[in-house]
């Protein structure tokens, strides 16, 4: 049943970020909005979070490539974080994407289980309890991903 679930999980993943990827050559200024103003180049950081987006989404389908995908994912959410922040800090981000301060620090947290999700996936084994955290983190937060689309 595990193995059933993880599939469900990483299929819904490379969905979620291929989609998402694709959004930051689409819309670019939806992403450009909370770059945060010290990063040099928004432009190029936006495209660049987006491609990465897109392949790390299509190589967690491999088998073979999942791994790498998931721990590249991992990085990636880490490094993208500052938009987070920046969107919490900012009224004019909040005002752009039509959300309250409260809600862009509901959304800060959302980080942690994506990470937690990919590192899972990165995983060939892992225990009962892991596969079972991440699988309870998963729910809420494909549900708040899809509430945002």
């Amino acid at each position: 049943m595990i193995k059933i679930l993880k599939s469900i999980t990483v299929y819904s993943l490379c969905v979620l970020y291929t989609f998402t990827g694709v959004k930051h050559f689409t819309d670019l200024d939806f992403f450009l909005v909370i770059i945060p103003p010290y990063l040099p180049y928004p432009e190029l950081l936006v495209y660049v979070s987006g491609f990465f987006e897109i392949l790390f989404g299509v190589l967690l389908i491999p088998i073979k490539t999942r791994k790498y995908a998931a721990l590249g994912l991992v990085i990636l959410l880490i490094a993208v974080f500052p938009a987070n922040i920046y969107l919490f800090n900012s009224e004019i981000a909040q005002n752009s994407y039509g959300i309250s301060r409260q809600f862009a620090l509901i959304r800060l947290p959302y980080q942690i289980p994506l990470i937690v999700i990919a590192y899972w996936h990165s995983r060939e084994n892992s225990s009962k309890k892991f596969d079972l955290i991440a699988i309870i983190l998963f729910i809420p937060t494909i549900i708040y991903f899809l509430s945002l689309v």
